[in-house]
């Protein structure tokens, strides 16, 4: 997988006009469990910043709760400096500039592949069919399943229909793209598709925010690493320096149980 280089700026910096999803003091909990702990995060513009970590730490709360799948219990979190909206139609504008791509992938199963990435920009984004059907085109090109526009999800692999869910989030010109554990459930030989489509994202200057196991792609396109456990961020920092010079033992423990050297 090919490396890639991007400026990188201080990370955990107070708020500042670049920051495009900032966190504050923000908690949740599902009963008596508390799952996000006081979490302070800023992202800013253009910034891949991919949050890892024990099963359970909190990381897909995190994910979910910036475009409000999960509410939250106290804290603020706003999105190019507006608060996120309760529900309604707001709500609705708010999910269409923050793309999201599940484990699993969502589709429509009795729509196309074009069908698919079609709905949201004419429903949502109020697009005329033509320009979506086009702009559809490009994007499945682009993530490299073009030819396979007229087919529906199960006729897909698994590598495949994730590809398309990133086409149909892309569809909606987001702001930021959150990724929540994108390759969990594919099988080996598909997940390196889905990362690579990633990795170019990243190149190509996208916000994401990657909740993810894998790890050589948080080292190589990531700007930043969060480390969570239990409902904390205890860590964030360049990958070079999170992989190789770990400062808490939570997180050298972590290392050791999944970096085989």
């Amino acid at each position: 997988m090919s490396d890639v280089s991007m400026a990188k700026g201080p990370g955990g910096a107070g708020p500042t006009a670049q920051d495009l999803v900032v966190l504050t003091d923000v908690n949740k909990h599902f009963g008596a469990l508390h799952v996000l702990q006081d979490i302070n995060l800023s992202i800013r513009t253009g910034e891949v910043v991919v949050v890892i970590g024990p099963s359970g730490s909190g990381k897909s709360t995190l994910c979910r709760s910036i475009n409000r799948l999960e509410t939250i219990d106290s804290g603020t979190i706003t999105i190019d400096g507006k608060p996120l909206p309760a529900e309604g139609r707001e709500l609705a504008r708010l999910r269409a500039d923050v793309g999201m791509v599940f484990q699993s992938f969502n589709l429509f199963a009795h729509k196309t592949v074009l069908e698919n990435v079609m709905l949201g920009q004419v429903k949502v984004r109020r697009r005329k069919r033509e320009e979506a059907e086009s702009k559809a085109r490009a994007l499945l090109d682009r993530v490299g399943v073009g030819n396979q526009a007229d087919k529906y999800p199960a006729q897909l692999s698994g590598g495949q229909q994730q590809r398309v869910a990133i086409a149909r989030a892309l569809a909606m010109d987001p702001k930021v793209m959150l990724f929540d554990e994108p390759t969990s459930a594919l099988d080996p030989e598909m997940i390196n598709e889905v990362l690579e489509v990633m990795q170019q994202l990243a190149r190509e200057g996208m916000t994401m925010v990657v909740v993810t196991h894998e790890m050589g792609f948080a080292r190589s396109a990531a700007n930043r690493v969060v480390f969570m456990a239990d409902g904390r961020i205890v860590e964030e920092a360049e990958p070079h320096q999170f992989f190789d010079n770990p400062r808490s033992d939570r997180a050298k423990d972590f290392l050791s149980k999944i970096l085989h050297h």
